[in-house]
């Protein structure tokens, strides 16, 4: 049986609103301290600290078992890559997903950073993936249907030759992390749930250099290329208004760290 959509009051996104701009504020604090090498460990354990005493608790630790605050996935890798040991490397780029809860709400944003110089056809998948995330939002508006968020990005990445992940998708977001819709990033406009003012969603992203075909790695979380490509991954929570959709994470304190470091990447 299909779950049902759970609209929230202004109240509540409210409510959302805070525990995503504090994912915000996080992915800032791991942007102030990225770089070659600097292992992805470290920084899930500077993001829970910042998590923590800023009064919320991490939102991905511990939900269906996982055993980290954030999730972080270099080059290949797409989507729910372990923290580990691995010093991160000049040229790599790491998608750095992460997730807050905060008064009985979640936040779930994620952002793909570069380490250090990328090359340029590298960038420009970041930029792209990034532009795709914005033509997704324009499209969570009351009336619209999912399919109209995800024939938004499955076009513009495909005008640019790049395979758009089919076997994760976005979601809802609310009192958990993972409510209903279902948000493809692929789809036919007029198709898929209709919207409605008050749903909150979860856009992401997830677009390869190249095939769109994916993977699992043998520890069950980690998801990669099959060819081995560059993969780029952003998200933002979004709330469905009547017009314009209303954005409730943001990566402005994440561009005002990087543009203070000198490593604010066109996009």
């Amino acid at each position: 049986m299909a779950r049902s959509v759970i609209l929230l009051s202004d109240e509540e996104v409210a409510l959302v609103r805070e525990s995503s701009l504090l994912v915000g504020k996080t992915l800032a604090e791991v942007a102030r301290h990225i770089g070659p090498g600097v292992t992805t460990a470290a920084l899930d354990a500077l993001a829970e600290r910042f998590i923590r005493d800023n009064g919320g608790l991490p939102g991905f630790k511990g939900l269906y078992g996982c055993p980290s605050t954030l999730l972080i996935s270099v080059n290949d890798q797409v989507v729910h890559g372990l923290p580990g040991d691995r010093p991160l490397q000049e040229g790599d780029i790491a998608s750095v997903d992460c997730g807050v809860l905060m008064n009985g709400f979640y936040g779930d944003s994620a952002y793909t950073f570069c380490v250090g110089e990328v090359p340029a056809d590298v960038r420009k998948l970041l930029k792209v993936t990034q532009e795709c995330l914005a033509l997704g939002i324009a499209q969570a508006v009351t009336n619209n249907r999912t399919g109209d968020i995800g024939a938004a990005v499955q076009q513009h990445a495909e005008a640019h030759k790049y395979g758009v992940v089919r076997e994760l998708v976005g979601h809802g977001v609310g009192r958990k992390l993972h409510e209903a819709p279902e948000v493809p990033n692929y789809g036919k406009r007029g198709h898929g749930t209709k919207l409605q003012r008050g749903m909150v969603l979860a856009i992401e992203p997830m677009v390869n250099m190249g095939s769109k075909e994916v993977r699992q790695l043998d520890d069950g979380w980690t998801v990669v290329t099959r060819d081995g490509r560059p993969s780029a991954h952003f998200e933002h929570t979004v709330a469905v208004r009547d017009g314009q959709a209303e954005v409730l994470s943001t990566f402005s304190y994440i561009e005002d760290v990087l543009k203070a470091k000198g490593e604010l990447v066109d996009m």
